[in-house]
This record gives C-alpha cells, sequence and structure tokens, in this order.
C-alpha cells in the first residue's frame, strides 16, 4: 500500500512538503560552489568551495546564513578549489557535526591540492582561512564513497556516478522521502585522452542541479582544438619565445601533458626545447593519477598493460623559480591557472613585456582574476607589487575547460527529463541565455514539462512535493492497542521520516492515502459438476473448506473464494492478497481435475504415484519459496517434515499428506494447500 509523491506547481503548501534549494554560492557567479537543500527536516550542504578572485573570508560562501551544527550532510563533487576550498575551515572551524562524503581519488588529491593553496597563498598569514595543520586534521572528518555504491545516513539514500571532469569527480544523486535531487557538479559528456564521459544515471531524478559555466557555447571538436594548441606552442618556441601555460596542478594539466609529450615525440626538431611542468605538487599528483589508473578511460587503462603514460619522454619537473634557467625558448606549464599568484604570477611579470613570448589561457576563468584580465587584452597589467607593466606578449585562449556546452547539457536534460532544472555555477548572463535557450527549446516540446530555476546567491527556489507515504498491515487490522498477551497490531504508516500505528478506519483522517482493495476474476471454460468440485476441495482442505452459498449456482471455498457456475463458463472470485492467492491456486487445480475427469472421490487420485524423493525435494522447495529458506531443513530423517513459521511449528507426513499444526489453523490450511496442490501437479505429470 503506497502513495507515491507527485511534484505539481498547484498543490497547496499545506497538502506539500517544501524543498528548499539555496546557492550560498555559485548562483549566478563561477566559484565557492555551496548548495544548500532542505526537505523533511533534513539539511544538506552540496560542495563547499572558495572564490578564486577573492581572498580571506570575502572567498567563503554566504554561510552565515546558516547554522553549521544543524547540518546533516555535505557532500564533495572534486577537488577543484571552487568545491572544496573552503571544507577545512568549514570541518575545523564552525559547529559543523554532521557527516562529509567525498570519492576516494578526491580526497587522496583534495590533500595535496589545498596545500598547494596553502603555500601559494599571496596574502597575510592572519587572513588565511585555516592552516597546514587544520588540513591535516580535516581528513579524519572525510568519509569515501565508492562510485554506484550506495548509503543511507538518517533516512536519506544516496549514492555518486562518474561525472568525468577530472579524475574522482562525482556526480550523487540523494533522495529524501521518495524525492530524488541529482547534483552534477562540474561534469564533462565528452571522453577525453584520460578521462571517461560522465554516466548517465540509470534512474531518474525530480530535480536536477546542474552547472551552467559555458551558457550556451557550444565546444570546438577535440581534434580540432588539440591542431590549434600543439601549432600555437610551436609557433611561440620557434619564434624564440616562452610559452606560459597556466594550469591548476591537477586536473587539466594533465591532459595538457599528454597532449604535448605527444607532440613532441612526433616532432623531432622541436625535442631540444625543453617543456617544464612547475608544480611543486608534480610527482605527488603524478603518484596519484598512477594510483587511480582503474578511474580513467579504456584508452588509459589498456596503454597502462604496455607502459605508464604519466611518465613523460619530453617534460620535466620544475620545482620553482629557484631552480630555472631562463634561457631561450621554453614551455611552462605553471599553476595556479588564474594567475592571481604563484609560479604562474610571477613568470607572466617577468615575460609580459617580450612580444616573441605568450601565454595560452588553456582553462575557464572567474571574473576578477588576472587570466580574465588580460583575455581582454590590456595595453598594461599590474604586477603583484603595483608596478604597471606593458602588455606585449600575446595572449590566446583554448578552452580545454571540462564543462558541458550547450549541447551536451541540452542532451543530458533530454535524457533524463526532471520536472525541475536549477542552474548553478554560471556567470549571471550566461546562466541567463542558457535558461531562456532551455526554455524555448522545450516548449516546443510537447511531451516534456520542465521548470528552469536560475537563483542568485542567498535566494531559495522553493518547490513542492507530495512526500512519500507508505504502510504496513501489522497484525490484525481491529486494533491499535494490545490486548494481554496480544501483539500490537494495526496499520504502519510511515510519512517523511516518522511511523505511526494506526486503524483501517482512521487511516483517512492521518493522510491523503485510501486503502484500495483488488478484486481478482477469472473464467474458464467448464463442463464438470459443482457437487464434484465440493467433494473434492473439501478432501483438499477439510471439512468445512466449502460453503454451499446457492445450490448448483454458487459456492465459497476456503472462505475467501467465490466459485459461480453461469452456463458452460465457471468463475472465481477473490480479494488480491498473498494468501488468497495460493488458496486460488488450490481451486483452480480442483477445477481443472474436476473438467478432466481425474478424481475418484472414494480418495484416491488416477494417475501414476510420485517420486516419493522428488516429491520431497519439491516440496522443500515450495516452503522455501513460500515461507523463507529456513523454515525447512535442508536435510532431514524419515517421513515427517517440519515448517517453522514466525516461530510456529507444522509437520507434513509425506507418506499420508496429513498437516498437523496445532497452534495456527491458518497455517495449517495454507501448508495443507501447498502439499495438495504440488502432490496433485506431480500426480498429472506423472
Amino acid at each position: 500500500m503506497a502513495n507515491k509523491r507527485k511534484t505539481d506547481e498547484i498543490v497547496p503548501a499545506e497538502e506539500s512538503d517544501l524543498l528548499l534549494i539555496r546557492p550560498l554560492g555559485a548562483g549566478q557567479e563561477v566559484g565557492r560552489s555551496c548548495i544548500m537543500l532542505e526537505f523533511k527536516g533534513k539539511k544538506i550542504m552540496l560542495d563547499c568551495g572558495i572564490h578564486p578572485g577573492l581572498s580571506g573570508m570575502d572567498a567563503l560562501p554566504y554561510v552565515d546564513l546558516i547554522e553549521a551544527d544543524e547540518i546533516d550532510l555535505l557532500f564533495i563533487s572534486h577537488f577543484h578549489l571552487d568545491h572544496c576550498g573552503a571544507l577545512p575551515w568549514f570541518l575545523m572551524k564552525t559547529s559543523f557535526r554532521g557527516r562529509c562524503f567525498m570519492t576516494h581519488a578526491t580526497k587522496a588529491i583534495y590533500r595535496w591540492m589545498l596545500s598547494d593553496y596553502i603555500k601559494i597563498s599571496n596574502i597575510s598569514t592572519e587572513q588565511m582561512l585555516y592552516t597546514e595543520a587544520d588540513l591535516e586534521a580535516s581528513m579524519e572528518k572525510i568519509e569515501t564513497i565508492n562510485f554506484h555504491e550506495e548509503r543511507d545516513v538518517m533516512g536519506v539514500r544516496f549514492w555518486a556516478y562518474n561525472a568525468g571532469h577530472v579524475l574522482g569527480a562525482a556526480m550523487f544523486m540523494i533522495e529524501i522521502a521518495g524525492v530524488k535531487i541529482l547534483y552534477t557538479g562540474d561534469f564533462s559528456r565528452q571522453e577525453d585522452r584520460h578521462l571517461m564521459a560522465a554516466e548517465i544515471p540509470t534512474m531518474k531524478p525530480d530535480v536536477l542541479i546542474t552547472e551552467s559555466t559555458y551558457g550556451t557555447h557550444i565546444h570546438e571538436k577535440r581534434e580540432d582544438r588539440e591542431n590549434r594548441f600543439t601549432s600555437l606552442v610551436q609557433k611561440i618556441v620557434t619564434q624564440g619565445g616562452r610559452c606560459l601555460i597556466p594550469v591548476f596542478a591537477l586536473g587539466r594539466a594533465q591532459e595538457l601533458l599528454l597532449i604535448l609529450d605527444e607532440y613532441w615525440s612526433q616532432n623531432p626538431e622541436l625535442q631540444d626545447i625543453p617543456i617544464y611542468y612547475a608544480s611543486s605538487l608534480a610527482k605527488k599528483c603524478m603518484a596519484v593519477y598512477q594510483t587511480y589508473i582503474n578511474a580513467m578511460n579504456d584508452k588509459i587503462r589498456r596503454q597502462i598493460a604496455v607502459n605508464n603514460p604519466f611518465v613523460f619522454r619530453h617534460i620535466s619537473n620544475l620545482k620553482g623559480i629557484d631552480h630555472f634557467e631562463d634561457i631561450g625558448p621554453c614551455v611552462v606549464m605553471a599553476s595556479p591557472g588564474m594567475m592571481q599568484s604563484g609560479l604562474s604570477r610571477e613568470l607572466f611579470e617577468t615575460w609580459c613585456t617580450d612580444s616573441k613570448n605568450g601565454v595560452i589561457i588553456a582553462g575557464y576563468c572567474v571574473e576578477g582574476t588576472l587570466a580574465k584580465t588580460i583575455l581582454s587584452e590590456p595595453e598594461e597589467i599590474t604586477t603583484l607589487s603595483g608596478q604597471k607593466l606593458p602588455l606585449n606578449m600575446s595572449v590566446d585562449y583554448i578552452s580545454f575547460s571540462a564543462h558541458t556546452d550547450y549541447q551536451q547539457t541540452s542532451e543530458f536534460i533530454r535524457l533524463l527529463k526532471p520536472a525541475h532544472v536549477v542552474l548553478v555555477h554560471g556567470e549571471q548572463n550566461e546562466m541567463s541565455r542558457l535558461k531562456s535557450a532551455l526554455q524555448r527549446e522545450y516548449e516546443s516540446d510537447p511531451n516534456t514539462n520542465i521548470c528552469f530555476h536560475n537563483p542568485r546567491n542567498t535566494h531559495a527556489v522553493e518547490l513542492h512535493f507530495r512526500g512519500e507515504k507508505t504502510a504496513k498491515v501489522m497484525g490484525s487490522l481491529a486494533a491499535t492497542k494490545p490486548e494481554p498477551g496480544n501483539k500490537l497490531s494495526g496499520i504502519l504508516v510511515k510519512r517523511g521520516f516518522k511511523y505511526h500505528l494506526l486503524s483501517a478506519s482512521d487511516i483517512s483522517k492521518y493522510t491523503d492515502m485510501t486503502i484500495s482493495m483488488v478484486t481478482q476474476r477469472q473464467s474458464i471454460s467448464w463442463t464438470g459438476s459443482l457437487n464434484t468440485l465440493k467433494l473434492l476441495l473439501d478432501r483438499v482442505g477439510g471439512p468445512g473448506t466449502v460453503e454451499i452459498v446457492e445450490p448448483d449456482k454458487k459456492i465459497r471455498a476456503f472462505n475467501c473464494i467465490d466459485v459461480i457456475v453461469e452456463g458452460k463458463i465457471i468463475i472465481m472470485e477473490w480479494q488480491a492478497t498473498p494468501v488468497n492467492d495460493m488458496f486460488a491456486d488450490s481451486v483452480l487445480s480442483c477445477i481443472m481435475q474436476t473438467e478432466m475427469g481425474g478424481t475418484n472421490l472414494k480418495g484416491s487420485t488416477t494417475g501414476g504415484k510420485p517420486d516419493k524423493t522428488h516429491f520431497k525435494e519439491c516440496l522443500i522447495e515450495t516452503f522455501q519459496d513460500i515461507f523463507g529458506e529456513h523454515s525447512v531443513p535442508k536435510l532431514f530423517k524419515g517421513d515427517i517434515l517440519p515448517v517453522t513459521v514466525s516461530g510456529k511449528k507444522a509437520e507434513v507426513n509425506l507418506e499420508t499428506l496429513a498437516v498437523t499444526c496445532p497452534d495456527d489453523e491458518s497455517l495449517r490450511q495454507i501448508v495443507n494447500t501447498a502439499v495438495t496442490k504440488l502432490y496433485q501437479a506431480l500426480v498429472h505429470i506423472t
């Protein structure tokens, strides 16, 4: 008995349960992703990032709007700073006492990414949100989850799908009281050189919370993008220049390293020009990537059997600028990716005045960062020390960012068909354009009815759902109070996360659920005798099994199956329950026997007698199917087969087929029916 929730915009609030989706970050912006879900008294945080263009407390999500100790669960989608950069602060500096989950690869890389962030942040110690010690201590508070592994915490079910994007990135499906919410985080539906494409969930969500980073843009083909990238790198270095590629230590850096190493191998004339991977995390990063090869695509897994693709032949590690001899042309991949500080910023300020040099921005840039600023090609830039320098080096943008474009996002929505789509993680204009384009696309589709939302930070999307309600019959429906010596009985109703025991008459007063009875009806062509059928049923179930309702017209068997004769048709009617269905099978078997003329009313059944051993084995399997594996012993001696159901015992004499059960007459009848039905079936086969 279940009443599944339905989403409906016109459902009155008092009859519904309210789902709140409130961005504390990434609401009409890119950076500091942090989405709050509130439903059925549960509070869940999705990601806890920092804003790359801000520092100190200003970089945090708007967490002052929530009480940290009220949050039950926190999910981290992947290791990029705009999704996990505030996590050590939140775990160690607030009153949060809930549970935090991420994938194994994300946890491994999170440790090194944030350690690097602490080292390269160009702010005073007083402004730092947390220390290396805080980061280390936060590791103990993070739990890991495998892809597709289902967990249940306080009634909230959740599991993770592969999101592509970067190693270990996950989309989380969260189910609360029957309502399913899918949070994609950052995801990509395009396989690249080392990562698989994001999975399509097998279970469709009611609400999809998805990124909108690239709005209505459509990515160029991967092969075209790679050719343009390698050609540009070659042009810069062959004219004697330095090529700077700002990257984050992990993520797109590994994709670019694979491309450059292959290109240098194919072009011997370039092999005297060095390529440097300038990150203090380089070796640690490579160790993580080599550990999680199985989380990558088939191409990488096949290649690892021959040689490790992450052991590069033409790329050297550069620990820092102190170890760098700036002589002649070279390619340097340096972190961080948006050049706010660190080695990429230092090299840019050193090289920006020379027109032979070039910088290639290979990923998405957030407003307020230097990488975003130079894309508009200003005449000069301001150094970290405040000095003005002319910008003479070439600036190019080639997107290797593993985010979905418009086609991928639209296809993903079309496959899942959620009732609601909430757009996050996108600049205001890009997000608005994406929302308008999706609305136009789906307005013309009569088969879909999707509502699109693009909330600003701190503004909640309010959705009304009919919460899932289930009910289970316990014992007798007659009473909800236990009589002396009797167990509690009635209907156990689950509404959200609360349980109540009700009588059948109260269920409609308590909830909008109703009790429905299903009547089964079966018609069989028949020329037999109703009296013959009655005698056979009495023999199967014992005296009193059959009640004559109308002579030669209608009988009732087992007090639940009506058998009606209408001309040359016999009709069976009964209310569907597991027990009644079993009785109906027995009645049907007897009807078929009388139709075949196979019954001797003196007590013997025509046909051959079934093999005793075979009958015993079949009977054991039958009882295991009906009552469970432990209801009968797998091995026993003699002709008496014991059957145990809910502590009550019955015995079957395999020689005489007699069934005894002193504690429960209804159990005796069920066991007797099963024995008789099986025996008759084997007789017919014989």
